[in-house]
């Protein structure tokens, strides 16, 4: 089978298209012949970082088709159409391949009226989003529609995927979603997601606009720059939010600490891949939900272009998302 391998960290020059003999699925795993593979920041870092396999396939996301079962799980999953969620993490094999056996609980059913490249976006930026839309005080542990009425949720970087899902998700709780952008352009995305309010902070006096849409306050931040933020956050957070970060612009956060106390405001930490194990399950369950109801989408018309790849140039789809793409990076498997 074509694969995607790395022996060596550096740049996208490192990935190599190569053969490698079709796995078998061991004790508990499924193998899935992979449609769409997808890209996100955490793979270019890894690949940049190195990785502790001798060889690595990379990509931790990816959809397809379970064509094989190992011992221990059901015959009747064979043919189910799946999304992949970390197959990379602490594993050799990434979805940039076009087979992959994998633990079974990382192939999750992906309904039929869910594409494919649909179920390659999910992984990494759903849970992100879920995790970070359920960590205030007070829950909810999951989301489901209602889950967040009379919440406003203020998402930084809107036009991003986890911004985009985090959009979608809140939106379908039933939360009302401010969005900050940089650009119209951006600002557009945001509001194809389903963003009630746009934002633009570089238009204006930002704090001021959020505080005019939400006098009382935000209660749940999605930041994605804690580092350039902070200081808005705080002052347009209600008393008790959570900003809750998942990545990081600088490598020190200064966080203005006198108003987080007298706000009572929580800053939350995330990362995916430390997750506890049951906040995962209640991220994957939400996503099933959601995607069964429709309520999350791909594509320009949902706030997040697809920027498509073949599997040969999996290194220009590496490329193109370390270099800030706007949209969703996929590549083309099968």
């Amino acid at each position: 089978m074509r694969a995607i391998t790395y022996s060596t960290p550096g740049g996208p020059e490192v990935l190599t298209l190569t053969e490698r003999p079709v796995p078998e699925p061991a004790q508990g795993e499924v193998r899935v012949r992979i449609r769409v593979s997808g890209v996100n920041p955490t793979d270019w870092k890894s690949r940049r970082a190195g990785t502790q396999a001798p060889t690595q396939v990379p990509n931790h996301d990816g959809s397809g088709v379970i064509d094989a079962v190992g011992p221990g799980v059901p015959e009747t999953r064979v043919g189910e159409r799946v999304w992949l969620y970390e197959a990379a993490h602490q594993r050799p094999d990434g979805t940039a391949q076009e087979y992959v056996a994998l633990p079974e609980r990382q192939a999750v059913s992906l309904p039929d009226h869910a594409s494919f490249e649909l179920g390659a976006s999910l992984g990494v930026p759903a849970i992100t989003a879920h995790r970070a839309l359920t960590v205030a005080e007070g829950g909810p542990q999951r989301l489901a529609p209602g889950a967040l009425d009379g919440r406003v949720v203020l998402v930084a970087g809107g036009a991003g995927a986890v911004g985009n899902a985090a959009i979608q998700l809140a939106r379908w709780a039933g939360a009302t979603v401010i969005s900050t952008v940089s650009s119209s352009a951006k600002g557009n995305l945001a509001r194809a997601a389903g963003a009630e309010y746009v934002v633009d902070y570089k238009a204006g006096d930002a704090a001021a606009e959020i505080r005019r849409i939400a006098p009382d306050g935000v209660h749940i931040v999605v930041e994605v720059a804690p580092g350039a933020n902070a200081a808005l956050d705080v002052d347009v957070t209600a008393n008790g939010a959570v900003v809750a970060f998942y990545a990081n612009d600088k490598d020190d956060a200064p966080i203005p600490v006198r108003p987080s106390m007298a706000g009572n405001i929580r800053w939350q930490g995330l990362l995916l891949y430390t997750l506890p194990a049951e906040a995962k399950a209640h991220a994957i369950a939400a996503v099933t939900e959601a995607l069964a109801a429709d309520a999350i989408r791909v594509g320009p018309e949902a706030g997040l272009p697809l920027h498509r790849f073949p599997l040969e140039r999996t290194a220009e789809a590496h490329e193109a998302v370390e270099k800030g793409a706007v949209g969703k990076v996929l590549v083309d498997v099968a």
